[in-house]
């Protein structure tokens, strides 16, 4: 008996079939594959999520309580007399009594000489500053309550940076302590006075604190407004000359204070 042989036609129709049933399977197993991935990256990441969204959350909601916390203690020194809110802002960093607070009183007559209605204050954010940080706040608080002018904003400068601020004093100071480096080498004040009068507008004065030289050009002539000059921490020769010199070439002050 004769064995028929199948055509050639048949064994490329079977090839095709098994290629395609291989194609196939391959298709679902790969979906299978992305599938059961899937579920486990959403059963890995989902709770990731979750925890880090609550993070965030919970961070949120301190900042929203220290900025009420801040608003609530400036509200409350809004009503007392200006000497109680002196008081208690220099008792928070040790200067209400001894020799520092008499360096501090005479510094303070100085500003009473600051003309206009509002102050911009402009602060040196450099790595140099970065010890007096914890106190700059307070400090910068009696500054302005003691100036007896309206505070319109405060920009902060670093290494050719400088950002300005807005809105209520405390958002300001907030915003100050959040947002400022308090790192960097180059005391770029020239700079500084630029885009300070280029984010807000012209103070009847500016109030400048630091406690180094400015590395780049300032350009006394194209300062808008008096400039007020603060030269603090370690007596620097060359701070002090630069810094009465910008406050005599824009018809400011130079205030001293000394901490002892």
């Amino acid at each position: 008996m004769k064995i028929k042989r199948r055509t050639s036609s048949s064994n490329v129709h079977e090839s095709f079939s098994d290629i395609a049933l291989l194609m196939l399977a391959t298709f679902i197993f790969l979906l299978v594959t992305i599938l059961i991935t899937s579920k486990i990256q959403e059963t890995v990441q989902v709770p990731r999520l979750k925890k880090e969204i609550e993070a965030l959350k919970k961070e949120v909601k301190e900042i929203e309580m220290d900025n009420v916390r801040l608003n609530s203690e400036l509200g409350e020194m809004a009503g007392m007399g200006t000497e109680t809110q002196i008081e208690v802002v220099l008792e928070s960093v040790g200067l209400n009594s001894g020799a520092g607070r008499k360096d501090f009183d005479v510094f303070i007559k100085g500003l009473k000489d600051i003309p206009g209605k509002d102050i911009h204050l402009v602060i040196d954010a450099t790595g140099s500053m970065h010890g007096a940080a914890t106190f700059l706040v307070p400090l910068l608080r009696v500054i302005v309550i003691r100036s007896g002018k309206h505070l319109s904003a405060v920009t902060w400068f670093s290494d050719g940076d400088a950002e300005t601020t807005q809105g209520t004093m405390g958002e300001m100071f907030d915003n100050f302590m959040k947002g400022a480096p308090f790192i960097g080498n180059n005391e770029t004040i020239g700079d500084a006075f630029i885009k300070a009068e280029q984010n807000a507008n012209v103070p009847g004065a500016y109030v400048l604190l630091g406690d180094e030289p400015s590395d780049d050009r300032i350009y006394y002539l194209n300062i808008p407004a008096p400039v007020f000059t603060i030269p603090i921490g370690k007596s620097n020769p060359s701070t002090k000359y630069q810094y009465k010199t910008l406050a005599d070439k824009t018809n400011g002050k130079m205030l001293e204070l000394k901490f002892q």
